[in-house]
Order: C-alpha cells, then structure tokens, then sequence
C-alpha cells in the first residue's frame, strides 16, 4: 500500500470512529446487563458519547469499547460515589437500567432489593437534580408493577395497581418517587414498563431461552407453570424504545409499555419452540416452586408508545424465536 492510499485510510478510519458528533452525553447505568450493553454499543453507532456506570463485581466487567468515555464504578446504594460520577460526567442524559432484576431472588432478599431498586434509584435521581446539564433522565421500571391488578390488557392510564412481589414493590416505588421529582421540580423524566423481554446470547435463566437450550441440547424440557400468559417482547424492540425515547419532547413526564399487545401462555410458548426446534421429547411441568401471588395475565397494550415515539411494529413472536433459536444453535454447534 503507498503513502496516500495509507494515509486515506487513516483519514476514513478517524472520519468513521474519532470524529462522530459526540455533542450529548448519555450515561447508562447497568451496561452489563441484558438491554444496556446492546444499547451502550448502538448510542456510540449513533454518534453519542457514552459513559457507562456499573457495580464492581470480581470477574465482571463489562465490555471494554475503546470509544466509551470512561466506565465509572459505584454501588447506587452509595451516594457519595453517585455524587462523583455525575459531577465528573455531567451527562445531558441518564438511562437507568442497573436493577436487582430476579423476581424470584426478591422474595429471599427483599430488603436488598429494595435498597438497591428503590433507594438506588432516589439517590440517582436526587442527584441528577442538583446537576444542571441534565435534560432527560430514563427510567427502567417493569410490567410487573401491575401485579395482579383485574385488567387483562395493561394500560399505562391503570390506576389500580397491585405489586406482588418484592421487586414489584421496588419498581412501583421507584415510579412513585420520579414521578414525585417531576410533579415538584419538573424533572425530565421518562418511564418504560418493558414486559417480558427475550433474546438473550449469554443468559439462559429467562423461559424463553431456558426453554431453547434444553430443547435443542436434551430429550427432557423442565419447565414450571404451563398456564400464566405472557407479553414476549424481542431484543431490538426493547433497543428502539430507548433510542426513540432519547431527546423527544413528548416522552418527558410520561410513562409508556414496552409489549406487542400479544399474550401467549407458557404451555403455548413451550409448544411453538417444540416445533421450531424439532423436539420430540417431553415437557415435564411444574418442576419448581409457584411463585405466591403468581400473575395469571401480563398483556400490555402498545397502542401509546407506537402512537408517540413512532417506532417500526413490534416483532412477531414467531420470528423473534427464530432469531433466538438461530443464535442459540448455532452458539452450541461452536
């Protein structure tokens, strides 16, 4: 290669990854989680300068990306290093994934999860308002927080809702308390209640790819309850929520669904991944412990978010698990 067609290539090379339009700061929290490290790589695609903030744990790093700012440690529960992450960034927009995030784990642990999901996030968030560059401050509640409210269809404009869990209780708290933070000092806030989210490449502890894993690897499938009906919401339909969501107007202040509108039981989702996957085994149900108080419908509609943030359909459950199987098998095969 001569000296021009090298220093071209240069140029491109700076052109594609040093010279993007790094003009708003986005810190997220929870980057090595399911959504965050998926999002924390297409804001930096997108030209935004990422931070990202995560709690050590021995052996657990997140991706290294060399065009991440920097990665800032901190335990929510602890503010004073809250406090010095936010004054280092100032970032203009804060996403909040970082959760204790097992339902099941919340009913052994209530108290750190409730410390972790609840006062975790008052201390972000109380944080954020004393730092002026803030323009948007997103929030990761869950579905969950409708518990076992009658409705079977689950609307935003829901007043009767009944947590049923630790976890539940944590989320529902923390959506309590930013919507407080608006109501009193016009806090940019930005809710999203994602339903049950799949997709994964790395964790096999959700059904969706639990059920995956054991089809294509065993003849036995052991799975628990066969009749609770689910919301399955792909990957990238989780990624565009949040990209959608960033620095549009009209999501401050309101809370929104992430969910296809399509509920499935588990019996049914067992069934579809049987015939996509060819498994000739048997399913063996009710292997683990029902959870008290269990959600027997956890449908939400969507009608809101694809109205206000425009975003593309929502992927069919049939093709997501292809997707998902396809990733998984192939994964396997290596």
């Amino acid at each position: 290669m001569n000296t021009y067609a090298r220093n071209e290539e240069v140029i491109i090379y700076i052109t594609n990854h040093y010279c993007r339009n790094f003009m708003v700061r986005v810190l997220i929290t929870g980057t090595t989680g399911f959504i965050g490290g998926h999002l924390r790589d297409l804001l930096l695609e997108k030209g935004y300068e990422v931070y990202s903030l995560e709690r050590y744990v021995a052996g657990r790093i997140g991706k290294v990306d060399p065009y991440i700012k920097d990665v800032y440690f901190a335990d929510l529960r602890d503010i004073f290093a809250i406090t010095k992450a936010i004054n280092d960034i100032k970032p203009d927009i804060v996403i909040h994934l970082a959760a204790m995030t097992a339902v099941a784990y919340s009913y052994a642990h209530p108290q750190e999860t409730i410390e972790t999901n609840f006062l975790g996030t008052v201390n972000l968030a109380e944080v954020c308002t004393k730092c002026s560059s803030i323009k948007q401050f997103i929030f990761a509640s869950s579905a969950e927080v409708y518990g076992i409210s009658p409705e079977k269809i689950k609307k935003e404009t829901d007043n009767n809702l009944i947590p049923n869990t630790p976890y539940a209780v944590s989320k529902y708290a923390a959506e309590t308390y930013l919507n407080y933070l608006y109501k009193a000092y016009n806090f940019p806030i930005t809710i999203f209640r994602p339903f049950n989210s799949y997709g994964r490449l790395n964790d096999t502890w959700f059904v969706v790819e639990k059920t995956i894993i054991q089809m294509l690897k065993q003849d036995i499938c052991k799975l628990g309850d066969p009749n609770p009906i689910r919301d399955f919401v792909y990957l990238k339909d989780q990624l565009d929520a949040y990209t959608f969501a960033i620095e549009n107007e009209k999501t401050i202040g309101e809370t929104f669904n992430i969910a296809t509108g399509r509920g499935v039981s588990i019996k049914e989702l067992a069934d579809l991944i049987a015939k996509k996957t060819n498994f000739s085994g048997k399913i063996e149900w009710d292997t683990m412990p029902a959870r008290p108080l269990d959600i027997l419908h956890l449908i939400g509609s969507n009608e809101k978010i694809l109205n206000t943030l425009k975003i593309p359909e929502f992927t069919s459950l049939e093709k997501g698990l292809d997707l998902t199987i396809k990733f998984w098998r192939e994964k396997l095969d290596d």
